[in-house]
């Protein structure tokens, strides 16, 4: 799983993307919404399973799910 952050198409606002989720629809969904919650701000699940919250959180977000027991790695500068 790698956390990075994403500016394309977005008129220069960020977005932290989380991709290589092993988990499909409603396992997605839940963990989504969990992320988003621990983060204060909006999000979204992409069609490529990927998710995006609104902002630069990538440090919370490592933290939050190694918490979790999942393996990840932050991408990108």
């Amino acid at each position: 799983m790698r956390v990075g952050r994403a500016t394309q198409g977005r008129k220069g606002k960020g977005v932290t993307v989380i991709t290589g989720v092993p988990l499909a629809g409603a396992g997605l969904e839940e963990l989504a919404t969990r992320l988003k919650k621990r983060c204060g701000s909006g999000g979204t699940v992409t069609g490529a399973g990927a998710i995006e919250i609104q902002g630069d959180h990538r440090d919370t977000l490592v933290e939050e799910l190694g918490k979790l027991g999942w393996t990840v790695k932050r991408a990108g500068g």
